[in-house]
């Protein structure tokens, strides 16, 4: 419908036809006059009541609304019932509707302004009315002219209230629409989603929202998207690292079991390393205590060997003294041996003198004989005692060579008997510091044996440990085996799997493994000090 048929039809209805808008018009000057101050109560009102006086942030928004008011009163005064008009009607309601101003409040405004125009028109009315006659007159003149009015201002009501009802009709019908539109979106988004829910709920996370969301939905579908492709992508790296872990802890396990029975072995061999120790220990200290005594018995020897060295320089110097006696016994020897031969000499010249004598001489010449036979003794005894003596020389003077020789050689045992003795005291020494080396070697032989006891225990709760946490990541290979993943997803998991099972860090970590009790030992032995070092390396 049109709103020229629109208004034609309410006017036509309220009977405000040609003669009543006649009559409104000829009211039209009462109108403006009483217009300003109905308006200036009406909005007092406005301002009076905090429901009307928010929908205005000032006075210059109060007073513009209220000179619009008074152009749009004014034109109705005029009876400019137009399509224009009822555009402007609409607005006006269609403002009122969509700022949430309720038609009491404009209705109230409707009575105000009202009263204001009737008390003008029936003011007016009473100043002109004079006599019977006249008053009959003016009396039809004011009902039209109040009735022209209040149908007026009813006819904007009823615009300004149906646009406003129809405005909050179009309203309802849109929100109808988009309620039904929201409910058919929210049916199929409940609908794909629950399809998508009851997939994941039966472990197939292959399941996506391919339907098309609206709005706030669209968002929702790739949430859900989004939030199945993290976790699909997380249990296929959870199914990979469940493999490898599986793969990791049971070479883990064999490590771990490897390495309790070296530590088992390696406690034994402690154990015996330490018995042998002590048995060395106490070996070398009966060693050191021997080569004490030994040094001490060097000591006295070479004291003997010093003092048999004065003796024999003392035989030396009666040797030498007796030798030169044997040369002066010599030198007597000749003189006697001089004198024998002087004597025979004289001896035979006596006999020669005795021979010449005669008988008188015959006595001298047997002295001269005896004489001479005594010479010749002597002279043989002087020859056999030169003989003994050059022989008792030539052996005193063996003597005396080989008695310096032994005092050459006593001087040399006593060189060799000190050296004998420094060595002796260095070996003393040498087998002092080994027994003490010997005895911090055995000290942390204990000690590598209580760490490797304790190192056992430790191994043996890392194997158990060992053990639950591959039968932890057994479980969870089946808990995640009951999830459907994509191919993709699948191929990822297998490569990651192969690549757990290569096992390169866990082999590594089993050679750590493996060495760990021997670097715990080394670090013991290290921590025990230079001696001990020294001791462990001296005998090899």
């Amino acid at each position: 419908m049109s709103e020229d048929v629109e208004i034609a039809e309410r006017l036509s209805f309220m009977c405000l036809d040609r003669s009543a808008q006649d009559a409104l018009k000829a009211a039209a000057p009462l109108v403006g006059q009483a217009l300003g101050p109905s308006l200036d109560r009406f909005y007092e009102q406005v301002r009076r009541f905090p429901e009307t006086s928010k929908f205005f942030r000032d006075e210059q928004q109060l007073n513009g609304a209220k000179s619009a008011q008074e152009g749009h009163w004014r034109q109705i005064a005029q009876a400019q019932f137009d399509g224009q008009y009822v555009e402007k009607v609409r607005r006006i309601g269609a403002t009122h509707a969509r700022i949430g101003l309720e038609p009491r409040w404009y209705i109230g405004g409707y009575a105000l302004v009202l009263e204001g125009l009737i008390h003008a028109i029936v003011k007016d009315h009473g100043a002109r009315g004079r006599g019977w006659g006249k008053s009959r007159k003016t009396g039809a003149e004011l009902g039209a002219k109040l009735s022209a009015v209040v149908k007026a201002a009813l006819l904007d009501m009823d615009l300004s209230i149906s646009i406003y009802l129809e405005v909050l009709e179009g309203a309802r019908e849109e929100a109808d629409r988009k309620r039904l539109e929201a409910e058919h979106e929210q049916k199929l988004v409940v609908e794909r989603t629950g399809r998508a829910l009851v997939a994941l709920a039966a472990g197939d996370l292959t399941g996506r929202i391919d339907a098309e969301f609206v709005g706030e939905y669209r968002r929702l579908k790739d949430d859900f998207n989004a939030a199945m492709d993290s976790l699909e992508s997380a249990l296929t790296e959870i199914a990979a690292n469940a493999t490898a872990m599986q793969a990791g802890t049971g070479e883990i396990s064999q490590a771990s079991d490897d390495l309790s029975r070296r530590t088992e072995q390696q406690a034994a061999t402690l154990e015996e390393t330490a018995a042998a120790l002590e048995q060395i220990t106490a070996t070398v200290r009966r060693t050191a205590e021997g080569a004490t005594r030994a040094s001490a018995v060097v000591l006295s020897a070479r004291d003997e060997a010093e003092r048999n060295t004065e003796v024999v320089n003392q035989t030396v110097e009666a040797m030498g003294a007796i030798e030169q006696s044997a040369s002066q016994i010599s030198s007597i020897v000749g003189v006697i041996d001089e004198i024998a031969f002087q004597t025979n000499l004289l001896a035979l010249n006596a006999g020669v003198e005795a021979a010449r004598a005669g008988e008188a001489g015959r006595g001298f010449a047997v002295v001269a004989s005896e004489v001479r036979a005594l010479a010749q003794r002597s002279a043989e005894a002087a020859k056999e005692i030169k003989t003994i003596i050059a022989t008792s020389s030539r052996q005193v003077s063996a003597g005396v060579e080989l008695v310096g020789r032994t005092g050459g050689a006593l001087e040399t045992i006593v060189g060799r008997v000190s050296e004998i003795s420094a060595l002796m005291g260095e070996m003393t020494a040498s087998a002092q510091e080994q027994a003490g080396a010997l005895s911090q070697v055995n000290t942390a032989i204990n000690q590598m044996d209580q760490v490797t006891q304790q190192n056992a225990a430790m191994v043996e709760q890392s194997t158990a440990a060992t053990h639950h946490l591959r039968q932890e990541a057994q479980e969870l290979n089946r808990q995640v085996a009951k999830f459907t993943i994509r191919d993709a997803g699948g191929s990822r998991a297998a490569e990651a799997s192969d690549a757990g099972s290569r096992g390169t860090p866990i082999g590594q970590a089993r050679s750590r493994i493996s060495a760990f009790a021997m670097e715990r030992g080394a670090e013991r032995v290290a921590r025990g000090g230079g001696s001990a070092r020294t001791a462990t390396s001296g005998p090899g």
